[in-house]
């Protein structure tokens, strides 16, 4: 059976965008920490409207209050 392999240094492919790989990671990393953000305040707006006689638009208020101190803390 012939080997096909070839002799020699392996040519690992293209090179690397690093710069482009950091974009993407800080992206990745601002929009996970948004995201986690807007979930808690969700979170903690249902439970405040569903468990106390305060009602739906003090929950949005909220919620509005809370992703926006969270916002401004995390910028």
């Amino acid at each position: 059976m012939a080997d096909s392999h070839a002799q020699g240094v392996v040519e690992t492919g293209a090179k690397m965008d690093y710069e482009e790989h950091e974009r993407t990671y800080a992206f990745f990393v601002k929009f996970a920490k948004y995201s986690i953000l807007v979930v808690a305040a969700i979170l903690i707006s249902m439970a405040f409207g569903f468990f106390t006689t305060a009602g739906f638009f003090s929950s949005l208020l909220l919620f509005l209050l809370i992703t926006a101190a969270g916002a401004w803390l995390l910028r």
